[in-house]
């Protein structure tokens, strides 16, 4: 039910949702569930690498917004059928070694990645909050 009031395309701050609430009802459509916790992280490259670790990336991957956008689009692809996707990056970092330019640059990744699957008919929510 949850799914079916937030278009089905989009990146999007978290506001009012709550991780567990997502969660469960990516489960409850039969969709992929990606979670990142950034906690941790401070810069770029421990964002990428959070999020590489925590959506089980292969170990190729090259740590740079052009192979994130090449794991969550071709990689996945290739792999078949998709019934959709809820991402949820918690606590991104605002910090002067990851500034605005650096999150907006990681959520334009993600959009590219709602484009992506919009053209293919598959529901790509993703959900971001701020440390």
């Amino acid at each position: 039910m949850l799914l079916q009031t937030v278009r089905s395309n989009i990146v999007q701050s978290i506001r009012a949702y709550r991780v567990e609430d997502l969660m469960l009802a990516a489960q409850n459509a039969d969709q992929h569930f990606l979670y990142a916790n950034l906690t941790a992280a401070q810069s770029k490259q421990d964002v990428l690498d959070t999020i590489a670790e925590s959506f089980l990336f292969p170990l190729h991957f090259g740590k740079n917004l052009d192979a994130l956008y090449d794991c969550m689009t071709d990689l996945v692809h290739k792999a078949g059928s998709q019934p959709g996707f809820v991402v949820v990056l918690e606590q991104l970092p605002d910090n002067p070694r990851f500034d605005r330019e650096a999150r907006e640059q990681l959520l334009d990744v993600f959009r590219d990645a709602a484009d992506f699957w919009a053209e293919r008919k598959v529901a790509f929510r993703c959900f971001y909050s701020f440390q």
